[in-house]
């Protein structure tokens, strides 16, 4: 087996396991705000904000890793690959960012029809990224 080759599976399997925490706590977040919207109970808001804020961090993990490996792949023919794949995790992350200033805003208003449909979005790009990252369709094949 290659060197480079168990190095770049290693670094994928590691990305992976990152892009799951997102994909996870967004899904978790809009749940939680399910949940809100008809309980009308103050602490499943809090329950978002604080997996939303878990998210992104996570995320802009995975952002930082994205953009990285983009960069090192530059000259690579899976460049527009990777573009795409870290198109949509940016995108995610900013509204995520959003998600989260709105969620921070007192019951109701936090919540809203808004911010719902900012769980939402958050929660279907990081199923996005994650079937991206997933199925293969980032990562290299390795001629034998």
């Amino acid at each position: 087996m290659d060197l480079r080759t168990g190095a770049s599976a290693g670094m994928n399997a590691v990305h992976g396991i990152l892009l799951a925490f997102p994909i996870a706590l967004f899904t978790s977040a809009m749940i939680s705000d399910i949940a809100y919207v008809r309980t009308a109970e103050m602490q499943w808001t809090n329950f978002s904000a604080w997996m939303i804020v878990g998210a992104l961090f996570f995320g802009g993990v995975v952002l930082a890793w994205s953009l990285i490996r983009l960069v090192l792949a530059f000259r690579s023919p899976s460049r527009k690959r990777r573009l795409l794949y870290t198109v949509v995790v940016a995108i995610m992350w900013v509204l995520g960012l959003v998600n989260a200033f709105k969620h921070s805003q007192d019951a109701w208003s936090s919540v809203g029809a808004f911010g719902m449909g900012l769980s939402v979005i958050c929660t279907l790009l990081a199923l996005v990224a994650g079937a991206l990252a997933f199925s293969g369709f980032v990562t290299e094949e390795v001629a034998r």
